[in-house]
């Protein structure tokens, strides 16, 4: 991943160890555009939150430098970087107004009082919370208080925005909401955003792009639709999205397609990476590409089971099936009203085409059995 001059944001090969040996963070270079929305994605400890700290200033590089409009940042203080930060808890004053809470980066920077007044209302009209100006955040609710947050740290018109798991403490429905209303801001004010999450659907609904973060490097960068469709290993598979991992030999290759032998079951797959004859690979197939058949000439993948678990979602059934050689096949079947029929212990016949499954080299991600 090489890092770009013209981008707006940069991380030139950047590392972070707190105890001198072992690295949080490893040569990360990262290059992200003006106007981006760019979501750091990955479980806890695999170095996103280290790397957004270090764009804000709250921790300082080992190794490397970070970049923004071509000004190093690496010595400069956070007060210093024009940054807007929005953090999971909120952190507005208790004892200030709403209005006083978003005044106060501008009170900070010694603006006008008059221009402080236009500013805040304006802030605070925007997130539609004009009305609570004179409450305090005790007075207000989870997802009021963090559109509060959000309009302090645009207020002074940031040419950046972090946010680290900034909707964490919401219930799902609010959250769902806010994802929205921080979308729309984005696309209305034309904002760069670099967000954190270990929230996978939040990166998919929310981002330009998705770097997905594991022990301390970016396994993949790219379009969500990329991220989630065209995964390049099996922890990126794995991590983002529900997904099928049968572990299987390579048996031959053609082109962009390979086989895979996955008991006695020979599977047609896009083949990912060096694959060859004779690797051991992983099979990814996520769970609503496949479908239950009759006719086995339908799909380039064809292969028996058995329903071992089905469990009614209303929109959906979901079941886990079993295959000849004890791995597990979870598929998705939608409810399209009176189709709703299988039953646990039935033999069922699977299918999906060759486009859908991907053979990635082995990882060390387990099987499905």
């Amino acid at each position: 991943m090489n890092t770009d001059t013209r981008a707006f944001v940069n991380f030139h090969e950047v590392q972070k160890s707190y105890d001198g040996s072992s690295l949080v963070v490893k040569s990360l270079s990262l290059a992200i555009s003006k106007g981006e929305f760019l979501t750091m994605l990955g479980p806890s400890g695999s170095g996103k939150t280290t790397s957004l700290m270090m764009l804000a200033g709250f921790e300082r590089p080992t190794g490397g430098k970070i970049t923004v409009a071509g000004r190093d940042l690496t010595d400069l203080p956070p007060h210093r970087r024009d940054i807007g930060m929005v953090f999971q808890n909120y952190a507005l004053f208790p004892h200030m107004t709403i209005e006083e809470n978003v005044a106060f980066p501008l009170a900070a920077r010694k603006l006008p009082k008059p221009e402080i007044a236009t500013r805040v209302k304006g802030a605070l009209d925007r997130i539609r919370m004009g009305a609570f100006a004179h409450r305090r955040p005790a007075q207000l609710s989870g997802g009021q208080q963090q559109r509060v947050a959000l309009a302090r740290a645009l207020v002074f018109e940031p040419s950046l925005v972090l946010m680290d798991e900034p909707l964490g403490a919401l219930d799902k429905q609010l959250r769902e909401h806010m994802q929205m209303e921080i979308k729309h801001l984005h696309e209305e004010l034309g904002l760069t955003v670099v967000y954190v999450t270990h929230d996978q659907d939040e990166a998919l609904a929310m981002s330009d792009r998705v770097a997905v973060f594991n022990n301390g490097i970016i396994e993949q960068v790219g379009p969500a639709r990329a991220i989630y469709e065209s995964p390049e290993t099996a922890f990126v598979s794995s991590f983002v999205g529900e997904n099928n991992h049968l572990s299987g030999v390579v048996s031959s290759v053609a082109g962009d397609l390979c086989t895979v032998t996955i008991g006695e079951v020979n599977i047609v797959c896009l083949a990912v990476g060096s694959l060859k004859s004779g690797d051991q690979a992983v099979v990814s197939l996520r769970p609503e590409r496949v479908s239950l058949v009759h006719d086995s000439d339908v799909y380039a993948n064809s292969v028996k089971a058995f329903a071992k678990e089905v469990v009614y979602f209303g929109d959906h059934l979901r079941l886990s099936c079993q295959l000849e050689d004890g791995q597990t096949v979870t598929m998705k079947q939608p409810n399209r009203g009176g189709n709703l029929q299988t039953s646990v212990g039935q033999s069922v016949l699977l299918g999906w085409q060759a486009t859908d499954a991907r053979a990635l080299p082995f990882e060390g991600v387990p099987g499905n059995g």
